[in-house]
This record gives C-alpha cells, sequence and structure tokens, in this order.
C-alpha cells in the first residue's frame, strides 16, 4: 500500500471518544494507521436520569424566557428522553415560547430537527460569545435554561456561565442533558496514559472537553500528570476536534493541532494530513529513517521493533551524529537496570529489526550512535511543530563540535 493511499502508515494514533469510535477508527485504519481505543469518559444515560427528568417537568411547568442549547448529542438527547417520559409535546412547546440561543451549527440542526427555530448563534461556536451577547443585554429577572455539558472541572478554563449569568441577576435552570463519569473499567484508560508517556503513540485524539478532562484528572490520580504533560509538549501530538475541546490543554501550555471544522471527518482527514507533515527524518548509514511511536520507517518499509528497541532508538534519534554512553542508553531502557550488557543486547536486536547493521554504530569504548555525518548532519522537521523543533535543535547544536573517534567499522560484529 502507497503512503498516498495510506498517509498514516505506521503511525499509532490513541482514540478517546466515547461516542462514535469505532466510526471514527475506520477513518483512521483506512489511512494506514494502528488505533489505540481507551474511552475516557462514560456517557449516562439521560432515559435512567431522574435530575434530568425533574428539571424537565420544572421548565414545562414554568417555561425560560431564554434557552441556551449548546450540544446536539445532548439536546437530542434530551428531546428523546422527554419522549419517553411523555413530556415531548409540552417540553417542546415550553421552549418554543422561548428565545432559543444555539451555541454552534451542530446544535442548530438539532434544534431544527425537533422543530424548532434557534434565534442566533455565534460564528465562533463558543459558549462565551452567548454569555457575551446577553450580559450586554441585561439579564435582570431573566429565567434562563442552560443547557449543559458535563460538569465543569478544574481543568476547564473560562468563565462558568450559570455563575456569571447568576450573578448578572438571572434565574438560571441548569439542564443536565450530558453527564459523565470516568469510565467504570479504568485499564484501557490507564494503560493509553502509559503509552504517552512512554511515547508509545504518535498521537492522541480528543472530541470533546470532558474526554481531555477525565484523562488529566485520572494522570493526576495516578500520579502520572506532569510525565503526560511532558510527553504532550515535546513527543506525542494531541489533536482536538476544536477549539472547545482543546482548551484545557491549551490552558496547561500544550501544543493542540486541530482542523479548521469541528467535525470528525475532518478530524480524520487533518490528522492524515499533519502527522506525515510533522515527521522526523534522518539519513544515516545510507539510509533513511522516520521514527514512529512504535516502529521506524527504514527507506518506505515499517519495521516494528519491541518498547526496548524504541526507547534505544529515541534515545539515539534525540542526538543524532552524537555518541550516546553504554550508561545513558541504559537509563533509557525500560525497566533500566546495572547491567550495560543489556544495551548490547538492545542494540543487536534493534539492528537485526531495522534489516540495516549501519544504521547503528559502535563507538568503541564510548557507546552508540547513529551513523549520521556531523558534516552533512540534516534533519526534516516541520517549522509548524515548533516545541517539538526546538527539543531537537538543542539535541543537534552539539554535534559539530563532537565528532566520534573510533568507529567500529564492522558495526554488525561489534555490540
Amino acid at each position: 500500500m502507497s503512503d498516498d493511499n495510506a498517509p498514516l502508515r505506521g503511525f499509532t494514533i490513541g482514540v478517546t471518544a466515547a461516542r462514535r469510535a469505532d466510526e471514527f477508527a475506520t477513518l483512521l485504519t483506512r489511512r494506514g494507521a494502528e488505533v489505540v481505543h481507551a474511552p475516557a469518559i462514560r456517557i449516562i444515560p439521560l432515559s435512567d436520569d431522574d435530575e434530568l427528568e425533574r428539571v424537565t417537568r420544572c421548565i414545562v411547568a414554568q417555561p425560560p424566557d431564554i434557552t441556551i442549547a449548546t450540544t446536539a448529542i445532548g439536546f437530542r438527547g434530551w428531546m428523546g428522553a422527554a419522549e419517553g417520559w411523555g413530556l415531548a409535546d409540552d417540553l417542546a412547546q415550553a421552549l418554543g415560547s422561548s428565545r432559543i440561543l444555539a451555541r454552534g451549527p451542530k446544535v442548530t440542526g438539532a434544534i431544527r430537527a425537533a422543530e424548532l427555530r434557534e434565534e442566533w448563534s455565534p460564528s465562533s461556536e463558543s459558549s462565551a460569545e452567548v454569555l457575551e451577547l446577553l450580559l450586554k443585554e441585561g439579564v435582570a429577572g431573566r429565567r434562563i435554561a442552560v443547557q449543559l455539558h458535563g460538569e465543569r472541572t478544574e481543568w476547564e478554563p473560562g468563565t462558568d456561565v450559570c455563575e456569571a449569568l447568576r450573578a448578572a441577576g438571572a434565574d438560571v435552570v441548569p439542564v443536565p442533558v450530558y453527564r459523565w463519569t470516568a469510565p467504570e473499567d479504568l485499564t484501557a484508560l490507564d494503560r493509553m496514559i502509559e503509552q504517552i508517556v512512554e511515547r508509545g503513540l504518535d498521537a492522541v485524539s480528543f472530541t470533546s472537553a470532558p474526554a481531555v478532562a477525565s484523562m488529566l484528572m485520572r494522570a493526576k490520580e495516578t500520579g502520572w500528570l506532569e510525565p503526560m504533560l511532558r510527553s504532550l509538549r515535546t513527543g506525542v501530538t494531541a489533536v482536538c476536534v476544536g477549539p472547545v475541546t482543546a482548551a484545557p490543554l491549551t490552558e496547561l501550555d500544550v501544543p493542540v493541532s486541530m482542523p479548521h471544522r469541528s467535525r470528525l471527518g475532518s478530524l480524520a482527514r487533518h490528522i492524515a494530513e499533519e502527522l506525515p507533515r510533522r515527521a522526523v527524518r534522518i539519513e544515516a548509514g545510507g539510509h533513511v529513517l522516520s521514527p514512529r511511536g512504535r516502529c521506524v520507517i527504514v527507506d518506505g518499509t515499517v519495521r516494528c521493533l519491541p518498547p526496548a528497541g524504541m526507547a534505544l532508538m529515541r534515545t539515539l534519534v534525540a542526538r543524532a551524529g552524537l555518541v550516546v554512553s553504554r550508561e545513558e542508553l541504559l537509563a533509557a531502557l525500560p525497566g533500566g537496570g546495572g547491567d550495560t550488557h543489556a544495551v548490547e543486547t538492545a542494540v543487536a536486536r534493534v539492528r537485526s529489526a531495522l534489516g540495516a547493521p549501519a544504521i547503528v554504530q559502535t563507538v568503541v569504548k564510548r557507546g552508540y550512535r547513529l551513523a549520521v555525518d556531523p558534516e552533512g548532519l540534516s534533519m526534516t522537521v516541520s517549522s509548524s511543530n515548533c516545541n517539538r523543533s526546538r527539543v531537537v535543535d538543542a539535541e543537534f547544536s552539539a554535534v559539530t563540535q563532537q565528532r566520534p573517534q573510533n568507529i567500529d567499522q564492522a558495526p554488525g560484529q561489534g555490540q
């Protein structure tokens, strides 16, 4: 399969979606990706939500002056749950008598599907802009129903819409149409967090802000938050469906990539364009290398390596052309230990797996290096990937100042 037909060949991508995960995974695998799925949230069925039923009956009994609709899935689910409670017509009548403000085009479609009409929707698809409009108009004494899109967490930046409206004198009715909790089984999520820390993923994708918040909360609980954030800032690409989803990561100084349109298909296309563009390519030992999360592309062929081999390659690539001591490489291997013979074994296995032993050279009594000529060292790194470029540049700045000596000319025989 050619790279044109499979631009994500060799890339491993984490998918955190709870909804439409299979559909999204298919869009990625068709482009050649390996997908790791770990739902970051569990959505509570609305029909089982006693609190939503109570709020719905209150709205029917006392219709709001203004309704703020924020998500399509939430609005559709609310109308569907009301149908089950025998309240669909009464709810539609109550909402239809109010001014309906829609956060974006997807929820606008859900409103119209319910045979209701929105009065206004911001081009930014931001709740902040809806809030700005209402505060400018004045909301004192107005009854406002606000469709929530999950419980607010410490990871969500910006102003709480309900609190801001209350502070301005409004009678606010929060509508909990989208409630989520952490998954009942956290095994897959914990493993994905570890893979991010270990840089075993090339990218991790998010399709909702609650999914981001849930992963951050779990990483904090397990003591992996800072290592995970460090990997997301310098090695693993965070890809979000839109700015609302990206906000918690942006607040933590994590660079985020996103499509121009907040749609699942657009997200898949964006990943297929962005990851190959960001890929690092190095010429070493007469071969072209492009390391991934779980493999190395050598002259266009995918070469899969075990975790120890990938840890060794990541260390050598980060210091391409420099000699890396056995002690440094041992520290990079999973499990570490105190026996540098583990490094020799790992190097031998890497050479065999790459199918090109000359890529990794032995420098007698000093360590190992990628067989890159310091005089002609070149690495292709996207200029848009600023954080990663700075890391690479810092590592490479000393290359021409440290020319390796006593290189074993028969790397297949040396360890």
